[in-house]
């Protein structure tokens, strides 16, 4: 039986939901076994997601997957019919490269058998994820994509924009950076991380980030997930990277998760609260507003 090519993240409830860097590892991990594939048979055996599969779906049967993105955290895989499948991982799915004798798990919802004989299988068992088929010409407009900020690592997202992005928000700036339509893909673990990196308090408000901290910041935000991507990455409890091995960005969390522990650079204790109902770590030694 071909070993499983475990792609994405299987979260526990408490666990948070797949950030930027999982979803561009699922992407590096299937394209090579999905694009120039043709499509010979789809399966749906939940079609009740939290948006419901789309019930055309099975019409791509006999198309082949020309190019697979990514814009903030969803896939975007184009089909050779003019149609763009959309993909969600929500707060527990993943996608794994099987092979269609595999043995169908629980949560198993989606299976897209290629040509060749490899078989994508989509697993969700919070079923808080979407697969949505859509024209190409609607995706520059569609209400999912539109208002979306600049992607993190490409040039547009400058010290500047940020600057001005933030210039009317008096929230905090952790909180500010999360969201989407200032800067996609930038989630709770790695907002935390890059503001350790830049030493700026994530409760200092969004409007006071002058712009030399902006430079920091954006400069942080960049290499903290390039880094993450590079590894695989961040390691939570289920989460396996192309290759079926864990990830190892985790061991280089800073301030994530590590409430009560010595910082590792200046050994004063790690601070935590709740901003934006999220959770949130710092180092009040390293970090000021």
């Amino acid at each position: 039986m071909q070993p499983l090519l475990v792609l994405g993240l299987l979260l526990a409830s408490f666990l948070p939901m797949p950030e930027l860097p999982e979803v561009e590892t699922t992407r590096l991990g299937i394209s090579p076994h999905v694009i120039g594939r043709k499509i010979s048979e789809v399966i749906v055996r939940r079609w009740d997601l939290r948006w419901p599969v789309s019930p055309e779906l099975p019409e791509l049967e006999g198309q082949t997957f020309l190019s697979v993105e990514r814009r903030s955290k969803y896939l975007l895989m184009e089909a050779s019919g003019g149609r763009m499948l959309m993909v969600h991982l929500g707060m527990s799915g993943s996608l794994r490269v099987v092979s269609p004798g595999e043995e169908w798990r629980k949560h198993d919802h989606i299976g897209i058998t290629l040509k060749g004989g490899m078989q994508l299988r989509y697993h969700d068992p919070r079923r808080f994820g979407m697969m949505l088929v859509v024209p190409i010409s609607e995706i520059p407009k569609h209400k999912l994509l539109v208002n979306l900020g600049p992607e993190p690592l490409e040039e547009n997202f400058t010290a500047q924009h940020l600057h001005m992005a933030l210039r009317n928000k008096t929230i905090a700036l952790k909180v500010a950076v999360m969201d989407a339509k200032v800067v996609v893909g930038v989630g709770n673990i790695y907002a935390s991380e890059s503001l350790f990196r830049a030493g700026i308090h994530p409760a200092l408000p969004a409007n006071k980030l002058t712009k030399p901290k902006a430079e920091k910041l954006v400069a942080a935000i960049k290499e903290v997930l390039a880094e993450s991507i590079a590894q695989g990455g961040t390691t939570l409890r289920d989460f396996l990277n192309s290759d079926g091995q864990p990830g190892y960005f985790k061991q280089r969390l800073f301030v994530y998760g590590r409430k009560g522990e010595a910082c590792r650079v200046c050994g004063a204790e790690i601070s935590h609260s709740v901003m934006g109902q999220r959770a949130t770590f710092w180092c009040a030694g390293c970090q000021r507003r």
